[in-house]
């Protein structure tokens, strides 16, 4: 299965970056918990080099508990301050303010030796599609925040949110790298739904997913769905058909039926809290 997406305002989106980076203090970088590597764009780390960095593990609900704790452990050994949350749940919002403060104490200290007093740090919230960013901004800044409009020595345009006394966001849009270099990332990002359906092959999308279960996730296939999960993927899926009662006309099986099944079954966390990936070592 060959994953592949080029859409050109994605490269419109990243020139508009490199562009805003200057404006910033701090730089917030959602990721899918259950991908956080592959759900990162690898652009943002020469982008926001200079900048103090916050990674957000979105969506740590549906995300293998022990997994997000080593993924927060290795971006945190990376230099990242990191917090794990749930962003339409509101778990995890609460602390966030606190850790924005820490990863910019040195530029409020600096501000503090020149005078400046009371200037709300600028963040940037960056993260690829479906990683629940507009949640997060949405939730975070609630219907008290304020857009602070255009500001002296910004670009006409710029959205600016204005969140606390504390914290103003500069809102862009999600982006995605261009192209997968290894075909293991694309298949991780159509399994959490970032790569949109219509585009893909759900039924070996789903023999993917149901290998990896397999193979990570030891039991919660016969737990679910009563199958014999020792057996090759293909056959497991037909007696996910069987025992779910997809058929169609005929009384066949309707093996794209119990394919999408899987798949929402895994996206909404009734499968269970499913990592896709695991941190080096």
């Amino acid at each position: 299965m060959h994953f592949q997406w080029y859409p050109g305002h994605m490269t419109k989106a990243k020139r508009q970056m490199q562009e805003d980076i200057k404006l910033i203090d701090l730089v917030i970088e959602l990721v899918d918990a259950r991908i956080p590597l592959s759900s990162r764009n690898p652009d943002i780390d020469e982008l926001g080099k200079q900048k103090a960095r916050l990674i957000l593990m979105n969506k740590a609900d549906l995300a293998n508990e022990e997994q997000t704790r080593k993924w927060s452990e290795y971006f945190r050994n990376k230099g990242f301050y990191v917090v794990k949350l749930d962003a339409r749940s509101k778990a995890g919002m609460k602390s966030i303010n606190d850790v924005i403060m820490e990863a910019c104490k040195e530029k409020i200290e600096r501000d503090r030796r020149r005078g400046i007093k009371n200037r709300p740090v600028r963040a940037m919230v960056v993260g690829i599609p479906n990683v629940g960013k507009s949640t997060f901004i949405n939730t975070y800044a609630g219907k008290a925040c304020a857009k602070t409009g255009n500001k002296p020595g910004v670009t006409k345009g710029k959205q600016w949110i204005r969140l606390n006394k504390n914290v103003e966001l500069l809102d862009t849009p999600g982006i995605l790298w261009p192209k997968f270099e290894d075909q293991s990332v694309g298949l991780r990002l159509a399994l959490i739904g970032s790569i949109k359906d219509e585009i893909l092959n759900i039924d070996e999308l789903s023999l993917e997913l149901i290998r990896i279960i397999q193979k990570n996730y030891p039991g919660i296939l016969k737990a679910r769905y009563e199958v014999e999960e020792e057996r090759e993927a293909v056959e497991v899926l037909e007696q996910i058909a069987r025992n779910r009662n997809c058929v169609q006309k005929g009384n066949e099986l309707d093996y794209s039926k119990a394919a999408l099944l899987v798949i929402d079954e895994f996206r909404s966390g009734r499968l269970g809290k499913i990592t896709l990936e695991f941190p080096e070592g």
